[in-house]
């Protein structure tokens, strides 16, 4: 049994049957809550599991061991991303009332997709800010999430 499913079998009290038929993205959210994390660190939890070598409980315990010296800070910005995704799905639901369309659903689901991407692309500039800054080169990801700079980061983290 993965990470995810000892979390949801042990924590949750879902039963293997139930472990089977669950929605990996309902799975990811459940754990997510149960751990206390942001939906992006569960995701991570449940890649290094599936999908690389190495121990699960480093993303939880050591995550700087699989995001680098950075990862306080790729921490604070998916907590982030978490209060703006449910910010956004609120607002949503009252443009559209509670039973919002199919279109209205697809749409949301490719606005998510796209915001994903840029992301990953504010993430990797947390991670590698040091060698941006050693290059000059400017900052672009983070802005359009509203932080300069990735000690902005950490600044709206600690509010």
């Amino acid at each position: 049994m993965c990470a995810q499913g000892q979390a949801l079998h042990f924590l949750d009290k879902k039963s293997v049957q139930e472990l089977r038929n669950i929605d990996q993205s309902k799975a990811d959210e459940r754990v997510a809550k149960l751990f206390g994390i942001s939906l992006a660190h569960s995701v991570l939890l449940r890649i290094v599991n599936d999908e690389q070598e190495g121990a699960p409980s480093n993303v939880i315990r050591n995550p700087e061991q699989v995001l680098g010296d950075q990862a306080h800070i790729v921490l604070a910005f998916w907590r982030h991303l978490d209060l703006l995704t449910e910010a956004v799905g609120a607002a949503a639901r009252a443009a559209a009332g509670e039973a919002a369309g199919e279109a209205a659903r697809e749409a949301a689901r490719a606005a998510a997709w796209a915001a994903g991407r840029v992301a990953a692309g504010a993430s990797s500039e947390i991670q590698g800010a040091v060698v941006m800054r050693a290059k000059g080169l400017p900052f672009y990801f983070l802005p359009l999430f509203g932080f300069a700079d990735p000690e902005a980061v950490m600044a709206a983290d600690k509010k």
